[in-house]
């Protein structure tokens, strides 16, 4: 074997362990809860092929769909929230302020700190006793009432505002970064025109910024889709199973239920929803590429040329 050869094949044999252990560690272990989701397994693996038993309890499972609706409260909220905050305070701090690196450290703050104590600090806000409703009642509203935590019908929105809270920070520097990259003729341009500036942000920058936010989205969605100990810090599921998500489910079928295979169902679903989510992302991604390249002037991979 020549030199060339043998220095052309040193890549390779440097990245055949990694390529083997994530094979091995990642797919295998996809592959492994897939086959356990269709056995009986409870505490302990089972490797007896039992069909969709699994499948078909989880279908007939309350808290299971309990745990799907939250999700999708919870991951439609988070992405509009997100969106609509971290852009609001993208553009804010577009318009080239004072102090603005200050305020960007501030609104970045709580993505800095974990779920866990995201939770707890929201608990502690949301606590009828020393909270937000007694320190309304100390100024004079004796009879305010807000205890989100307790009740079954809103405990899943103050989770969903502690997320969003954590993660509109992020949005916004996402955002931030896709307008500082926005050419200053475009603005000049409407400027002459006399457009008013939200119509310009509406109708030209937007637009101009859907990979952008297509990015924001993708990420949000896997947010919601991993959440576990946000839910267990602020209300544990409850009140009963009203704040209860896919996450915690597959946690608790996993462990303390000792029910290893419908855990394993359960995550299985989750997998499809995610496949789901990213096919959806990339068709929609397909489609404005096809779109960009029909623009006259377009180069051939879909971005805008000069028009000749």
């Amino acid at each position: 074997m020549t030199p060339e050869r043998l220095r052309n094949l040193s890549p390779v044999a440097a990245l055949t362990p990694s390529l083997l252990a994530a094979l091995v560690c990642f797919y295998g272990c996809i592959g492994w809860m897939i086959y356990i989701s269709f056995t009986r397994s409870r505490l302990m693996p089972n490797y007896e092929w039992a069909g969709p038993v699994q499948y078909q309890r989880l279908a007939a499972d309350e808290r299971w769909h309990q745990a799907l609706s939250n999700l999708g409260i919870f991951g439609g909220g988070l992405v509009l929230g997100c969106l609509v905050l971290g852009g609001l305070l993208a553009i804010f701090l577009d318009q080239r302020i004072r102090f603005e690196g200050v305020l960007r450290t501030i609104y970045l703050y709580p993505l800095s700190i974990s779920y866990v104590v995201t939770g707890l600090v929201w608990q502690w806000l949301l606590n009828p006793e020393f909270g937000l409703q007694q320190v309304m009642r100390d100024l004079g509203w004796t009879t305010f009432t807000f205890n989100p935590l307790a009740d079954a019908a809103w405990a899943i929105y103050a989770v969903l505002l502690a997320a969003i809270w954590h993660g509109a920070g992020l949005v916004m520097a996402i955002l931030l970064a896709g307008l500082r990259g926005i050419d200053g003729e475009v603005w000049r341009a409407t400027r002459v025109d006399g457009i008013p500036a939200w119509r310009v942000y509406w109708h030209v920058i937007l637009p101009m910024l859907a990979p952008v936010v297509s990015t924001c989205v993708v990420l949000l969605l896997l947010n919601a889709l991993r959440a576990y100990d946000l839910v267990v810090a602020m209300t544990g599921g409850g009140p009963g199973y009203a704040s209860d998500m896919p996450g915690k489910y597959v946690v608790d079928f996993s462990s303390e239920r000792a029910n290893l295979g419908l855990a394993a169902a359960a995550a299985v679903e989750m997998l499809l929803i995610l496949a789901l989510l990213l096919g959806v992302g990339a068709l929609l991604k397909r489609g404005r590429r096809r779109s960009a390249a029909a623009l006259p002037g377009a180069a051939p991979d879909g971005t805008p040329g000069k028009a000749p």
